[in-house]
């Protein structure tokens, strides 16, 4: 099987270096970027269409059909904004998008970048965490034919890529010692993204993936 990809988020860092993974794979044929504004990027099997209103993708709808994973990298920080706001932008934005792909691809795979702390729960203390669990739990109701969360944790930035944000660069460069410290919260973005794709081929046995879970699954490249 090959992927004919959704990837939203690319001008994000995660969703850089997801599609950047997708651009090199053989087994990636085709890839959607669905974004508000240009992704910066060219390659013949990449098509874009620039969107600004992600809570409603209906005018975009048919333009949706005939793919078989999304790799949804769309996020906000919750720092600064209401609580309304951010359940608007991370909550209902995201079952929007997922009920529309679901809709109209069935055979396809769900992978939601949540992030390392998520909580399944939805009852922790972290607002962001809680609803980000809730965004999880309820992709996995949708038909779909399999939905994913994936939690990572620091990335170190892909190299050539645009997007890090500055202390992520920083940090990169204390990767080697952090991750011998630390290897349960450490990955590259590079690790990360060939780790969904080989989710969306041959999927996972859990529906959460942490970094344990994702470093095992880069092993199956």
């Amino acid at each position: 099987m090959k992927l004919k990809a959704i990837v939203t988020g690319a001008t994000g860092m995660v969703g850089e270096g997801v599609l950047h993974e997708c651009l090199l794979r053989d087994d990636v044929e085709a890839v959607l970027v669905i974004g508000r504004r240009p992704c910066g990027v060219s390659h013949p099997k990449l098509k874009e269409i620039i969107h600004r209103d992600f809570l409603d993708i209906t005018p975009i709808e048919k333009e949706l059909k005939g793919y078989n994973a999304c790799f949804f990298c769309l996020g906000r920080s919750s720092v600064g904004m209401s609580a309304e706001d951010y359940y608007r932008v991370t909550y209902d934005l995201t079952l929007h998008v997922a009920g529309i792909l679901a809709r109209n691809n069935p055979d396809m795979v769900f992978c939601y970048v949540s992030g390392l702390g998520t909580d399944s729960t939805e009852r922790g203390r972290v607002r962001w965490a809680r609803v980000k669990g809730k965004v999880e739990n309820d992709l996995m109701k949708l038909p779909f034919r399999k939905a994913y969360g994936i939690r990572p944790g620091f990335m170190k930035p892909t190299p050539g890529l645009k997007n890090a944000p500055s202390y992520y660069r920083a940090l990169g460069a204390l990767y080697r010692p952090l991750r011998a410290l630390f290897p349960k919260y450490i990955t590259t973005l590079g690790e990360v993204g060939n780790a969904m794709i080989n989710v969306a081929l041959r999927g996972y046995d859990r529906p959460v993936l942490e970094v344990d879970d994702l470093l095992k699954m880069v092993k199956k490249n």
